[in-house]
């Protein structure tokens, strides 16, 4: 059992530091990307991990999953998207930058964070659009905000969060730039489609 505390180090009884919770956090994040937890599970074990006051209480949230050895996943600083008259879709397990630079005309971009690789809590994305749409599929825990988005004759839609507001932020994505003549879309997974229905 000794093992079972090596993700943080210690004994179990030891007061869990911040830097423990977030090393726990960025197993639980890896562990759903490779599809060994469902997203209730990793919001429900977040929620724990955030919340855990001793060593022994982030180990047991880890116990059954592999050990991350070696190179863990690294989001790329920067990732740009570049196209006109084109469509472009982000999803599948892609791993989450820390930037987003999109330059799009005519043209649809799509992000799905449904299976997504997240390994940090902000996600930039830095938008320059005319005559397209930006769609962003969402899970509990992923946040957008578009308040810094400069509108010309376009418009955002968005669905409410509902009791998903209530799940522990996982990601934030902070849209800014301007779009004209198109639109942001944001949208959780329909229902029924793919491995797992959404509840609105």
């Amino acid at each position: 059992m000794a093992g079972e505390f090596s993700r943080t180090g210690g004994s179990p009884e030891v007061r869990a530091s911040h830097a423990d919770r977030d090393r726990i956090v960025d197993v639980l994040r890896v562990a759903a990307g490779d599809g060994r937890l469902t997203m209730e599970e990793l919001d429900e074990r977040l929620e724990a991990a955030l919340s855990a006051r001793t060593v022994g209480e982030l180990a047991v949230l880890t116990t059954d999953l592999p050990e991350v050895v070696g190179e863990t996943v690294e989001a790329e600083d920067v990732v740009r998207i570049e196209q006109q008259g084109a469509s472009t879709r982000r999803g599948d397990a892609w791993v989450v930058p820390r930037r987003l630079e999109i330059r799009s005309s005519f043209g649809e971009v799509t992000l799905d964070f449904t299976d997504a690789v997240i390994t940090q809590d902000t996600l930039h994305i830095d938008l320059q659009m005319g005559g397209s749409a930006l769609k962003l599929v969402t899970r509990p825990g992923v946040v957008v905000d578009t308040g810094s988005l400069v509108l010309n004759y376009s418009k955002i839609k968005a669905r409410r969060a509902g009791a998903a507001a209530e799940a522990p932020v996982v990601l934030r994505v902070r849209i800014t730039g301007e779009i004209s003549f198109g639109q942001v879309v944001v949208r959780r997974p329909r229902r029924g489609f793919g491995r797992r229905k959404a509840a609105d």
